[in-house]
């Protein structure tokens, strides 16, 4: 009878200890998830707003200078340049 009381709790405790694991798995999962949810919303967020104050300053008819590693222009909007052509 004890034999068996032992047997029980190690596969109670054995159940347990996988349960748990599987508990912590799905928690940090649900967590890296959530924080890369995040980071993508705030990259969105900031696009977003870098095209927002390009086009405010191009709209403004100055010169938007444009740079990406070793490519550069120079972003005039349409409606400034028919405007001079225009005058």
């Amino acid at each position: 009878m004890k034999k068996h009381n032992f047997i029980i709790i190690g596969l109670a405790i054995l159940l347990l200890g996988a349960l748990l694991y599987i508990g912590i798995g799905n928690y940090k999962d649900n967590r890296e998830q959530k924080q890369l949810e995040v980071f993508q919303q705030g990259a969105q967020y900031g696009y977003e707003q870098a095209v927002v104050g390009v086009m405010n300053i191009a709209s403004s008819c100055e010169v938007v200078p444009l740079t990406s590693g070793n490519f550069s222009i120079n972003l005039v909007a349409v409606e400034c340049l028919q405007q001079g052509e225009s005058q």
